[in-house]
């Protein structure tokens, strides 16, 4: 470097170089500091003193007193290591207590939060994800019902009959895929249940505001919100792209309300959807989790978790709704490739699990969210004719559908607190049907299949211990494990499914409850075992219900005359008339 230019001012405390301008702008930034911090001014008033005529503060807004029924745990109490009870001598007994919880929730949201969408479970006040309509009382308006709550029914009524959906400020677009699963979903299910007019209006009015979202792409897949007063459209989260479970779990709840209404543009819109997902004929089956607004498919990750997962659940639910050959068959084709590529053994235990792949190389995740799966396998082998799925494939799907739930039953029995993570990273030993296939061959000795032994819970944390490390240790009062074990249990009968059922609403009980409502819990290894400020609506929409009709011996929701939205909210099975068929275009086949 050469000599120093005298134009130049040479003092410089950091020991660099600094031009006059810099000099001049510090100045004016240490100035400016001192008075902030050290004048009369700074220490004694506030910006808003200078106001001509400062508003009072609002008067604050009145709580009422704690809901009753709830005796706080000790700090101590909720770090200790969970121990599960026996099961009730009567199931009914525990039937009463899931029902006693889940009015302990909804009476926590309705003093505390409504009509904020969701209650804040430890300072019992309200929060808006979901465009600030009051989701949790639609999510949980079919439960009121199936639980025999029919005060608490009517209530809930008086309160969402004069909604418009509207944006509660300008800026406010509603997502598309969480808008029709809980709202729309609940709306149907609640009608279908009780017959309430009212219900039928609302959904109509709800499902056409949410109609522009499918013309705001080239190909129709609907892009992520909308603006439900003007009608404009926005991407979300992912940019320009469209998850193939947000285009793909709409058909339940448009072809239903198709039905009620009439409205042919509601079937032709999510059958335009489903037309691409058709055509795309991936290799076995799989889809990816990301598709452009032309309708291709965009990246190589391939997954039942986030993203994908309830796209291939409405596959075989159309089907068992409505007929729907074409999905049928796209389930059969997709499920072979879930079974074939994507379930995969542990070395340990040999524990049975799902998990994505990027092209064709496994991840080894193993996400709660991906625990839906034994129930879908479950009601698949149960209900397709062995002239389309043959006996040896249907008994490969039974088995398939117990491990995974073996698996997701231990990943809560084996932490601390008796709740499970949110993801885990698993050891890996290859492929499951390699395992299965390699058995068969030697003529399945012990006659018990790999990925099936049912080894015991291990409490220690540790790759090296459990097969796997927690990546998200975090339990969000998420239902896909309870869900399965609620269809294993009315498929199989064997009790042991509401036994497990029952331990996790120990553990629940124990750490989630708070005095308002139940909270999400943050760790569910590391004590103590605090919830947090949040009450998902999915828990009284799908958590306790399924955990009530897991317990309840009258079949109130018999699984041959409903099918569940992925939000746990039934519809009834239909069929098209032939009037219908002309109307909207469906081919008899169909």
């Amino acid at each position: 470097m050469g000599p120093l230019d005298d134009s130049r001012v040479r003092f410089n405390c950091f020991g660099g170089r600094l031009k006059p301008r810099w000099i001049l702008a510090l100045c004016v930034f240490v100035a400016s500091a001192w008075v902030l911090l050290f004048s009369p001014v700074a220490l004694t008033t506030s910006p808003f003193d200078f106001l001509p005529n400062p508003l009072p503060a609002p008067p604050p807004r009145p709580l009422p007193p704690p809901i009753p029924g709830y005796n706080r745990p000790t700090f101590e109490e909720l770090g200790d290591p969970f121990t599960p009870g026996p099961p009730p001598e009567d199931w009914q007994d525990a039937k009463k207590q899931v029902k006693d919880a889940f009015k302990f929730a909804l009476d926590g949201y309705l003093a505390r939060a409504h009509p904020f969408d969701e209650l804040r479970a430890l300072h019992g006040g309200g929060n808006n994800k979901f465009n600030g309509w009051s989701v949790t009382l639609y999510d949980a308006l079919d439960t009121m019902w199936i639980m025999d709550m029919k005060e608490e029914f009517q209530h809930a009524l008086q309160l969402i009959s004069k909604q418009e959906f509207l944006p509660t400020t300008p800026y406010t677009f509603a997502p598309f895929f969480e808008t029709v699963i809980r709202y729309l979903g609940g709306l149907l299910s609640a009608y279908a249940l009780s017959g309430e007019p009212i219900l039928l209006e609302q959904a109509d009015k709800l499902g056409m505001k949410l109609l522009p979202v499918f013309n705001a792409t080239k190909s129709g897949l609907p892009i992520y919100s909308v603006q439900t007063k003007n009608g404009n459209t926005g991407w979300g989260f992912v940019g320009p792209l469209v998850l193939f479970a947000e285009a793909t779990s709409c058909q339940l709840e448009y072809k239903y309300l198709a039905k009620l209404t009439g409205r042919k543009e509601y079937y032709e819109k999510v059958e335009r959807v489903m037309d691409i997902v058709y055509n795309a004929k991936p290799k076995d089956g799989l889809f990816a989790d990301k598709w452009t607004g032309e309708g291709k498919e965009f990246s190589s990750h391939y997954t039942v978790g986030a993203s994908a997962d309830s796209g291939y659940e409405y596959l075989l639910k159309q089907w068992l709704l409505m007929g729907d050959v074409k999905a049928r068959d796209q389930y059969l084709t997709s499920i072979d490739g879930i079974v074939n590529n994507l379930l995969r053994v542990t070395p340990e235990r040999e524990l049975l699990y799902v998990t994505s792949q990027i092209r064709t190389d496994p991840t080894n995740n193993f996400e709660h969210l991906a625990c839906f799966l034994p129930g879908l396998l479950a009601l698949g082998a149960r209900t397709l004719p062995f002239s389309l799925l043959p006996p040896d494939k249907a008994e490969h799907h039974k088995w398939a559908a117990e491990g995974l739930a073996h698996t997701c039953y231990l990943t809560y029995a084996d932490s601390r607190s008796g709740l499970g993570p949110d993801e885990v990273q698993m050891n890996d030993a290859g492929k499951w049907m390699d395992f299965v296939r390699g058995w068969e061959r030697v003529g399945r000795p012990h006659a018990i299949p790999p990925g099936l032994k049912e080894p015991a819970p291990v409490r220690k944390p540790g790759k090296d211990t459990r097969d796997y490390f927690v990546k998200r240790p975090a339990y969000y009062l998420r239902p896909e494990t309870i869900e399965s074990f609620f269809i294993l249990y009315k498929t199989t009968g064997n009790v042991k499914w509401r036994i497990r059922g029952w331990e996790i609403f120990q553990a629940i009980q124990k750490y989630a409850k708070t005095e308002y409502g139940y909270g999400s819990i943050s760790n569910i290894d590391r004590p103590p075992h605090l919830p947090m400020d949040e009450m998902p609506s999915f828990f009284l929409a799908e958590t306790l219900k399924y955990l009530y009709l897991l317990f309840d011996d009258t079949d109130i929701i018999p699984l041959d005359k409903w099918v569940f939205n992925t939000e746990a909210h039934p519809l009834p099975v239909f069929e098209w008339t032939e009037d219908e068929r002309k109307q909207f275009g469906i081919p008899s086949d169909l």
